[in-house]
């Protein structure tokens, strides 16, 4: 491998214009296929085979309702109740919009309102009716009753009249009489039980108690994953257009949310820090802005190439701005790798064409290893068998794989056109200073720095035994956003509950007689209402064959609340009917708990394969058992503390004026997932650059605690400049419009922060430095057995030696305790200080 990549770079930097015009057509391509082909980016999720899609399932083939619904709040700007001309101007409005081809049918708050009442006092006007009757015809029985038992006494009859017809009649009009009041108490009882059960529906409003808000409710005719940008855009044009004076309009997040806040300033600025910072490495403009144009270069090609699948796959919204933070972060650190191996080889005196290629076949060789771990680490993620999760981790995937291509082809190619300028001038023709080797680290120190890195991980790491996980909803979304207006006066005006009604359904054994709907309906709506923490509860279907009922249940709090997830696991508990078949619950807020802890199931096996993973990787890498051991320990360290810290921020609230948290609520549920598969990469990156360099000192004849200061002061200046740059952009994302890709950001940022600075370049060292020789003890026979994994090519660099005085001397063959199958080879991001 690292002899290719040594014949690629040379050939990069011979045809360097013919390589740069190659990456500029495959980008022109992956751009038009994307203008071509792309779809439609969704907002929503789904995980088939949960009780919401079950419950949702049969909700369309018993009642036909499949489709997505998304509110519409409407108001007066200035907080007066809508006077009838604005009644009538968003009445028109929403009829407007049920006419838009997509659009299945729109509930007007208005006639709803209307329809409510007119039911209402429908019903009161018939129970006094029946009332009314039943005392008349009570009145009647009891004549009746008393003229038969009059007529039935034979010394009371008259001389000429028959008794015998006599009380035949009466005796029919007796019977009449009772059918009639047995039917009119079957109707009084019908229609008592449809008053309780408009009273249980009485907390489902649409208007607000001050008349100044409403809600209109748009239902789709497909699901939340099949609606496309542009009928969601029509239905936002059309209401903002007939939008009366002085009513303003907002819309809920799942009509709103779109993917145009892909790059935002906090994007932009990240980008701008890790310019800085290469700048402030390299001192001169040209190789600082070399990994940045190389990593744009891959980022548009992978996302663009990404996003012209959304045509034919469904994807979300998060999808492709994973891919392009992935790709921003581990492009510009491969090529700086790269770049910054290749000016310490010019430096040292090395020819420039023959130094890219020596670079390449070295740093390239590690930047390829590097990148195959992260790539395995996200393509891990389909083991989890959810298909959104499994499209993202492989889009990230492919993204890491192209910054991977570009780095190896389009950095030695830059290299090549900018020549000696990958120097400062001050640089070029100075001869290589010589740095001492710094003695090993105190036994003290090392214990302290253990003792003070794992108490302050364990610290950051406490909020994550609280951590909860859900799907945003408006309440996270920026409070100048119209979907946080819209959630915030929903439930200012309704009721938080408003935000999340829920969806539950009871399947029957036999069909229902017709007299036994309401009382059926009345009784699960009853036992809805005692489960408590719950506002409303209202029928809105019965199946044509009667053995199936659905309800719309309001719940007190918002969909992301502890107590709406807690009503959701009882009332699947509830067997109303006794029925065998506990009720169903589906909606919103259920499928976004079902999706939540599916996702959290997942955590624990996705974990173990990673962490296993590791441990078989950097022991093949390493030749080491102690190693792998100790650096794996330290990426579940990291990993605690960076969902420790994420925890505190976006689900505790602690310091969310700062990064944009109106409303703490449960972590983004994949989040968890995403962070460590992503961590685990990078982690055993900087593993790589800081261990080989250990590595190489020990098999040169270093004592294992003199190696492990050297290879640190060796490698440390790259790994720090490495992992600014990846917290510099992940930091950016912190900020970005897309609410769901703020707790990656954050996560990941904080995540690479504790990694490089705390875990690899202080606790891993100090460990490797207390454990001394043994952290290299590997047994023979496994040694035998593992394959001869070069990662940084040291034979290529045995073949093309640098012409420095600062050169390893001597084979590690022939040095005591090593053997050039064990030696690793210097690290890829191996520094001067003048760095």
């Amino acid at each position: 491998m690292a002899t290719l990549l040594y014949r690629i770079g040379v050939g990069a930097a011979r045809r360097a214009w013919l390589v740069v015009t190659g990456w500029l057509v495959v980008l022109g391509l992956a751009a038009g296929a994307f203008l071509t082909f792309g779809g439609t980016l969704a907002s929503s999720f789904s995980i088939p085979g949960t009780e919401t899609e079950r419950v949702s399932s049969l909700l369309a083939e018993e009642l036909g309702t499949s489709g997505a619904t998304a509110n519409v709040v409407l108001h007066t700007r200035d907080g007066a109740p809508l006077d009838d001309a604005q009644r009538q101007g968003i009445s028109d409005a929403l009829a407007r919009v049920a006419e838009l081809d997509g659009v299945d049918r729109v509930v007007d708050p208005f006639a709803t309102v209307e329809e409510m009442t007119l039911q209402a006092e429908d019903l009161a006007t018939q129970l006094a009716d029946n009332e009314t009757a039943t005392t008349a015809l009570t009145a009647s029985r009891d004549q009746l009753q008393a003229a038969l038992a009059q007529a039935a006494d034979p010394g009371a009859a008259a001389q000429d009249a028959d008794p015998a017809t006599d009380v035949d009649s009466l005796t029919a009009q007796l019977t009449e009489v009772e059918t009639q009041l047995a039917g009119l108490e079957i109707q009084a009882d019908q229609l008592a039980l449809g008053q309780e059960l408009m009273s249980f529906a009485a907390g489902i409003r649409t208007v607000s108690p001050d008349g100044s808000t409403a809600i209109g409710v748009v239902s789709f005719e497909q699901d939340a994953m099949s609606v496309g940008q542009d009928l969601k855009d029509a239905i936002m044009t059309t209401l903002d257009d007939g939008a009366p004076d002085g009513v303003a309009v907002e819309y809920s997040s799942q009509l709103a949310t779109s993917v145009d806040g892909i790059v935002g300033p906090g994007e932009i600025v990240g980008l701008v820090v890790a310019a800085l910072v290469l700048f402030l490495m390299f001192r001169t403009a040209l190789p600082a802005l070399l990994p940045v144009v190389s990593s744009l270069v891959g980022v548009g090609v992978g996302v663009a190439g990404a996003m012209a699948l959304s045509g034919l796959v469904e994807m979300s919204s998060v999808t492709p701005v994973l891919g392009l933070m992935l790709g921003l972060a581990v492009g510009i650190d491969y090529s700086l790798f790269i770049v910054n191996r290749h000016r310490t080889q010019v430096r040292a005196g090395m020819d420039v064409r023959e130094s890219i290629g020596l670079a390449n076949g070295t740093a390239g060789n590690a930047v390829v290893f590097a990148g195959a771990t992260v790539l395995v680490a996200l393509l891990a993620l389909n083991v989890s068998g959810i298909g959104f999760l499994g499209l993202m981790g492989t889009v990230g995937a492919g993204c890491v794989l192209i910054a991977v291509l570009v780095a190896i082809t389009l950095t030695p190619a830059l290299l090549g056109l900018i020549g000696t300028r990958v120097l400062r001038r001050s640089e070029r023709g100075a001869a290589p200073v010589a740095h001492p080797t710094p003695a090993p680290m105190r036994t003290s120190r090392a214990v302290a720095s253990i003792v003070a890195g794992v108490a302050l991980l364990a610290v950051m790491a406490i909020p994550a035994l609280g951590m909860r996980l859900g799907l945003p909803d408006g309440a996270t979304e920026s409070a100048d956003s119209t979907q946080y207006r819209a959630y915030a006066l929903t439930a200012e005006q309704f009721g938080a509950g408003q935000n999340g009604a829920l969806l539950v359904t009871a399947s029957l054994d036999a069909p229902m007689e017709e007299l036994d709907v309401l009382p059926t309906q009345v009784a699960i709506a009853r036992a809805i209402m005692d489960a408590g923490d719950v506002v409303a509860v209202a029928p809105i279907g019965v199946s044509d064959d009667a053995d199936f009922l659905a309800f719309q249940v309001v719940p007190v709090d918002g969909p992301s609340s502890e107590s709406t997830e807690a009503l959701v696991h009882d009332l699947r508990g509830l067997d109303v009917l006794d029925t065998g078949s506990p009720l169903g619950v589906a909606g919103f807020a259920s499928g976004n708990i079902d999706i939540s802890e599916r996702l959290g199931e997942t955590l624990p096996l996705y974990l173990v394969v990673v962490v296993g993973l590791s441990l078989v990787i950097l022991v093949i890498v390493f030749r080491s058992l102690v190693l792998p051991v100790l650096a794996t320990a330290g990426f579940v360290l990291s990993l605690l503390a960076a969902l420790g810290a994420t925890t505190a921020i976006f689900q505790w609230g602690w310091l969310g004026s700062v990064f944009g948290v109106n409303e703490p609520g449960p972590l983004l549920s994949f989040a968890p997932l995403i962070i460590t598969g992503v961590l685990f990469g990078l982690a055993m990156d900087y593993q790589l650059f800081l261990a080989s360099a250990m590595r190489e000192a020990y098999a040169h004849g270093a004592s294992a605690r003199a190696a492990v200061s050297a290879g640190r002061h060796q490698s440390r200046a790259v790994v720090i400049a490495a992992a600014s740059i990846m917290v510099a952009v992940f930091g950016g994302f912190t900020f970005s419009h897309l609410t769901m890709i703020r707790p990656l950001g954050f996560g990941l940022a904080v995540g690479v922060l504790v990694d490089a600075f705390v875990v690899r370049l202080l606790l891993v060292s100090s460990a490797m430095h207390l454990v001394g020789d043994r952290v290299w003890w590997l047994p023979r026979w496994l040694d035998r057995l593992l394959p001869n994994v070069d990662v940084e090519g040291a034979a290529l660099e045995r073949a093309h030696p640098i012409p420095s005085s600062s050169e390893p001397a001597g084979d590690p063959a022939d040095l005591p305790g090593g053997d050039a199958r064990s030696a690793a080879p210097a690290a890829a991001g191996a520094s001067t200080a003048s760095d």
